[in-house]
């Protein structure tokens, strides 16, 4: 009899396993992270907010406890947003730098990451108008370790730190944390996929990509930023790097220890940064918005992707010029941030001509 008991407990373990969800009591623990910078932010399940910190090199998921659901955003309206900011931080505007921002898709609150003039990080919430400090010690929280980081001291042939660039770009999709950046391995650019909840299984692969502007293949500049997408029913990884080739990696060659050439299916002009990409969809159709260092918001349509067959393979010479996949340019520069607010909204970190620096909401008319 005891036999046949152990025999139903494996098979009891398998159908409760197929309705179990970790909650956040299950995979946190209560304390203070050692945060060492925020770099990127991504929300995911239930409130859970992913930090990239690349000094540490390190991924950590905050449990916010804000889930409470709005289904629509009335929008958002803030002139001067980093004197605001800086107020609430108890300094100067020029103390302080804004390194990212995202809208918890669950509550529709905004959160921006901050850097003080020393480096230290703080996170704000921007709920109902109003900028809260949003603490980051005694809460709950779980961390994972970025594997093969270039070393704190290591520097490029500029001599600029590649630490920073451990973590350029992050977001969480079907139960993987996904992370762009460089590692200190021969072909340093890197994409990563972590489970979540956190374990030991890291899937990494290198990246080699061919730059038209640049007019060769390279493997050591990271993601800016990045998103995924179903393109003619594979998912796929859609990326963007400095100066500013658009490249797809299907997801599904991105495994551990694997070296992987991505399609350049556009470029979009040299001496220019890819800052955000978001997809925003009307009337059945998708699209790609990218807003830019030196360029306008850029929109592409996602029907165009998908029957851009090509490759490009040769150098785009003429400075500036653009080639590949067709883009639309938004009446809107100098927009340092976006995201999706909700199905119909979306939201614009952006620097007015008479220097002010705005938050505000866009809605699908633009698409």
């Amino acid at each position: 009899m005891k036999k046949l008991y152990l025999y139903f407990i494996p098979i009891f373990l398998l159908v409760i396993g197929w309705n179990f969800k970790p909650s956040t009591d299950d995979v946190f623990i209560f304390g203070t992270p050692d945060i060492a910078s925020i770099n990127a932010l991504a929300f995911g399940p239930e409130g859970v907010l992913f930090i990239g910190d690349s000094k540490n090199a390190t991924i950590y998921a905050i449990d916010t406890q804000d889930n409470m659901p709005v289904e629509k955003s009335e929008g958002v309206e803030l002139e001067k947003v980093d004197e605001q900011i800086a107020s609430v931080l108890g300094t100067k505007v020029e103390n302080i730098s804004i390194q990212d921002m995202v809208v918890n898709p669950i509550s529709k609150n905004i959160y921006v990451a901050v850097h003080a003039g020393d480096g230290s990080p703080a996170l704000l919430k921007i709920q109902n108008g109003e900028i809260l400090p949003v603490k980051l010690s005694e809460i709950k929280y779980a961390k994972s370790s970025i594997q093969n980081a270039p070393a704190e001291d290591a520097k490029d042939n500029r001599g600029r730190s590649l630490r920073v660039s451990s973590i350029s770009d992050l977001i969480y999709s079907n139960g993987k944390v996904m992370v762009s950046g460089l590692s200190n391995q021969e072909f340093s650019s890197t994409f990563r996929s972590i489970d979540y909840p956190f374990n030991d299984k890291h899937e990494f692969a290198s990246l080699e990509i061919y730059h038209a502007a640049h007019g060769r293949y390279e493997t050591y500049a990271p993601i800016k930023t990045f998103t995924t997408a179903n393109i003619n029913g594979e998912e796929y990884l859609l990326a963007s790097y400095t100066c500013t080739p658009l490249v797809i990696f299907p997801l599904k060659d991105l495994h551990a220890g694997k070296h992987i050439k991505g399609r350049t299916i556009a470029e979009f002009g040299n001496g220019n940064t890819p800052l955000d990409m978001i997809t925003m969809e009307k009337e059945g159709k998708s699209y790609l918005l990218m807003s830019n260092s030196n360029r306008p918001v850029m929109k592409v349509k996602y029907e165009d992707i998908a029957t851009f067959k090509a490759s490009l393979t040769e150098p785009v010479s003429e400075r500036s010029a653009t080639a590949g996949v067709e883009f639309i340019s938004f009446p809107m520069v100098n927009v340092v941030q976006l995201d999706k607010l909700d199905n119909n909204q979306f939201v614009i970190l952006q620097r007015k001509s008479n220097g002010s620096l705005d938050l505000w909401t866009a809605n699908d008319r633009w698409l």
